[in-house]
């Protein structure tokens, strides 16, 4: 059989961007804004491509003015009863400017999901708005702004999880002291409070039972991990299906102790869930922290459960480095776990965390036990309590906030409360990669049915017909180390057309069912040879 002479250069061409790879910086920071006025606590993207950023209300005075002159005049307020400065703002990534936000009651620790029509459904809170629920409406100028219910919720959520439903509505878990869940919008159904007493029995003196770990399984189902143990939930019967094994080790992985979890990418058939924990706090780290002011190395071990096998068992590994209060970050490739911000010692609360963890870490899912996690490149910036990290649509991760103190404090302390924004970009965005870096050309929006088959055309240098894959991420809610809402679907596929023009269509089916995929907003990357495309926005209801 006769050999096509452009095989030989190929092969080789192939190799050289393999070894330069390998060979490349793993991942770049870049400073975005030095100030954007108020510390990133909570982070939402949303379908416009801009980020909306808040803390709290009793933090005292922001770095940033309401416009117009405009006060919030609340008798409630703990700090202060009349503030005239922002304590919420919409970052727009593409033009990397930002605008102030009128928040009217207490975000302090709250939580959210993004509604199917891509509006953000933010609940809870402290003080006036421990029942509140905040939507903002993202729109194309600058006239959009919270919209507040301040009794929408039945009881108090502080330290409360969300997640979305396959029917769009939020379920909205626990909270400090509520042992409870609850929906939200309300229906006939949904006006009182269900008991879960899964979350009373997982309470300890630490409390490390709060902003449990929610995952949304392939069944219905709600995984929810909080401590040391985990739980399947049907919501709807109110009962618990499955117990699994608690964590090997023990040790607590929920707020205060601070570790992360992500729902590891699901893949056709769609027939296997697993769930990846890192980080957190030993059992008396909080305790020895508050009380002797004593910083405990943070843990070192991530577990891997695979919550749809008859007999499941934890996997544990070790991380190069230990890590409380770090982010966990399912990328476009679907392969990769970017662990993120946080500290080497100590835990959660104010001034309870020593040693910055300043190297991200990535998890490489196919990689081999043992050789999964690789060190990125170092930031500058302690990223430690109330940090937080989210990804964009162009792959780079928006990281900001860090304010381990009850006030803004910015002088006489170790770590300064920080108000800057960075982006992390990993190495497939090194320049290196441009020839494998699709570009789609179809234009967004798209509109997705579950189940149809849809096609995307896009554009690159060198394509691996075989080696094309699609996959789609929501945005998800980022406080306190979890990304709530958090998914990645790789999509069933077909190999790549490349057309006379040189332009390649790849088509796929659309997930089979809102259990695997709530309605909603989604990023859709197409992944050529580990190298992600800018995602486009697909809706999907």
């Amino acid at each position: 059989m006769n050999t096509h002479p452009l095989v030989p250069f190929l092969l080789l061409l192939s190799s050289f961007i393999t070894i330069t790879r390998t060979l490349a910086s793993p991942g770049r920071w870049d400073l975005l804004q030095a100030n954007i006025g108020v510390s990133a606590m909570h982070m939402q993207l949303l379908h416009n491509d801009r980020v909306v950023i808040f803390d709290r209300t009793d933090f005292g005075q922001s770095n940033l003015s309401l416009p117009n002159g405009q006060c919030r005049n609340d008798p409630t307020e703990q700090a202060l009863t009349t503030d005239c400065t922002a304590h919420s703002v919409e970052y727009d990534i593409i033009s990397n400017t930002f605008r102030p936000l009128t928040v009217l009651t207490d975000t302090w620790c709250s939580s959210g999901t993004v509604a199917p029509d891509g509006s953000l459904i933010q609940t809870g809170g402290f003080n006036d708005g421990e029942r509140a629920v905040r939507v903002f409406k993202p729109c194309l100028d600058s006239t959009c702004d919270w919209a507040e219910n301040q009794t929408a919720l039945v009881v108090r959520r502080w330290y409360a999880t969300n997640h979305i439903l396959p029917d769009g509505s939020a379920v909205i878990i626990g909270g400090r002291r509520q042992f409870n869940y609850e929906f939200y919008p309300k229906t006939t159904a949904t006006l009182s409070i269900f008991p879960f007493h899964f979350l009373s029995d997982t309470k300890d003196p630490s409390e490390n039972n709060l902003y449990p770990f929610v995952h949304l399984s392939i069944d219905g189902n709600l995984f929810v991990f909080s401590n040391n143990r985990s739980v399947l939930l049907d919501y709807k019967k109110n009962r618990i299906v499955r117990t699994y094994p608690p964590i090997t080790g023990g040790d607590p992985r929920n707020y205060p102790s601070s570790g992360s979890s992500v729902l590891l990418p699901l893949k056709p058939p769609y027939t296997e869930a697993e769930v990846l924990v890192c980080g957190g706090a030993p059992f008396d780290s909080y305790a020895q922290a508050k009380s002797a002011g004593t910083f405990i190395s943070a843990l070192t071990t991530c577990g891997r459960l695979k919550i749809t096998d008859t007999s499941p068992s934890w996997s544990m590994e070790t991380m190069p480095t230990p890590r409380v209060m770090g982010d966990m970050l399912l990328l476009p490739t679907g392969k990769h776990v970017l662990i993120i911000n946080g500290a080497s010692s100590g835990t959660a609360g104010w001034e309870l965390a020593q040693d910055p963890a300043y190297v991200p870490v990535m998890y490489r899912l196919d990689a081999t036990v043992g050789s999964r996690f690789e060190l990125q490149t170092s930031g500058t910036t302690p990223r430690l309590y109330h940090s937080s990290a989210i990804l964009l649509r162009d792959g780079r991760v928006l990281v900001g906030g860090s304010n381990p103190h009850i006030y803004y404090n910015f002088s006489n302390v170790q770590y300064p409360t920080d108000l800057s924004l960075e982006a992390f970009s990993p190495e497939y965005l090194n320049t290196v990669n441009s020839n494998l870096r699709p570009r789609i050309v179809t234009v967004s929006p798209i509109e997705l049915s579950y189940g149809k088959q849809f096609s995307l055309q896009f554009s690159v240098g060198l394509v691996d017909t075989t080696g094309v894959s699609v996959s789609m991420v929501p945005p998800s809610f980022c406080t306190h180390s979890f990304s709530m809402n958090q998914r990645l679907l790789i999509l069933q596929s077909s190999k790549v057309i490349t057309s006379a023009d040189g332009t390649n269509e790849v088509s796929m089916v659309a997930p089979p069912s809102s259990v695997l995929a709530p309605p909603g907003y989604y990023m859709v990357f197409v992944v050529n040879r580990g190298i992600p495309s800018e995602g486009i926005w697909a809706h999907i209801q």
